[in-house]
């Protein structure tokens, strides 16, 4: 496609994501072009805007709404992100992992989805409230990212912005998995995983080393003086690698990406899941720039 916009899917990037997306449905009328839609959603993304100021070039908003919800209720999302990620570029999955988690304000439009009680058998997010918690900033949502040795993406989660981040380490690192595109599992440990205090509790350490993950993570102050206090029983500090820790950094890299985009530095999506399917998509984009 010629005269690609300003945050549009290029043709390198469309290649790779249109053999995932569904076959266009049997309706009388003209079926909206996926790569026309995508486009739009983007444009939304990238402006932070209402639905209702898309321009036209992209189509009826409420077909770029409805494919966004619709696509995230069938996986789709989650699809592209993980063909992204092996996505033969000669840069493959770099297996040293930063993990952090990064706390966005949420707009009050984002504040209306049904809660807990009214749904009987939803999502995670939606039993969690929507992941919407109450911080000094007022409401705020967290997102739990664990990136490659070149700060791409690999697994997301979201919590309300509340939530300490050590209770989410391993299901942030058991929701990675890279297809090879051959047969056999998908690869999930890390050669090394690199967490700043934040982590540093001795029950994830354990729980790290039960995994066979090697770790590279700093004591608190609290830990260090608790075993200075008792000598000898004390025991040796744990491995601490400064050289390996300064690459912690991408991950705080890839959160400045993702921020860029003004709809995800601000959460104004009522559904936790509609957001999270948001930053699925500018996470393949990282992936296939």
């Amino acid at each position: 496609m010629s005269g690609v916009g300003r945050g549009e899917l290029t043709d390198k990037a469309w290649a790779v994501i249109e053999p995932l997306l569904p076959e266009p449905g049997r309706r009388s009328g003209r079926w909206r072009n996926h790569r026309q839609v995508i486009n739009g959603i983007l444009w939304k993304l990238r402006t932070g805007a209402p639905w209702r100021d898309l321009p036209e070039r992209y189509g009826p908003w409420k077909t770029c709404h409805e494919r966004l919800r619709r696509w995230t209720d069938d996986g789709t999302w989650d699809s592209i992100l993980a063909r992204a990620q092996v996505y033969d570029d000669g840069q493959p999955v770099e297996w040293i992992i930063s993990v952090d988690s990064s706390i966005v304000r949420a707009h009050q439009h984002a504040a209306g989805a049904r809660k807990k009680g009214d749904l009987p058998a939803a999502s995670r997010y939606q039993r969690d409230g929507e992941a919407l918690g109450r911080s000094r900033g007022g409401l705020t949502t967290k997102i739990h990212l664990a990136v490659d040795g070149r700060g791409r993406p690999l697994s997301v989660l979201l919590t309300a912005g509340q939530a300490n981040d050590n209770p989410h380490l391993f299901p942030l690192l058991d929701a990675i998995a890279v297809h090879n595109g051959g047969p056999g599992r998908p690869s999930k440990k890390p050669d090394m995983l690199i967490a700043d205090k934040a982590y540093a509790h001795d029950r994830t350490r354990h729980g790290l080393r039960r995994r066979g993950i090697a770790h590279t993570i700093p004591e608190r102050c609290d830990q260090v003086a608790r075993r200075a206090a008792k000598g000898s029983r004390g025991g040796r500090p744990p491995a601490f690698d400064k050289q390996v820790y300064r690459q912690r950094n991408v991950v705080e890299r890839c959160f400045n990406r993702l921020k860029q985009w003004r709809a995800l530095a601000t959460r104004y999506a009522k559904r936790a899941a509609l957001y999270r399917s948001s930053l699925l998509l500018v996470a393949a984009l990282i992936w296939l720039r």
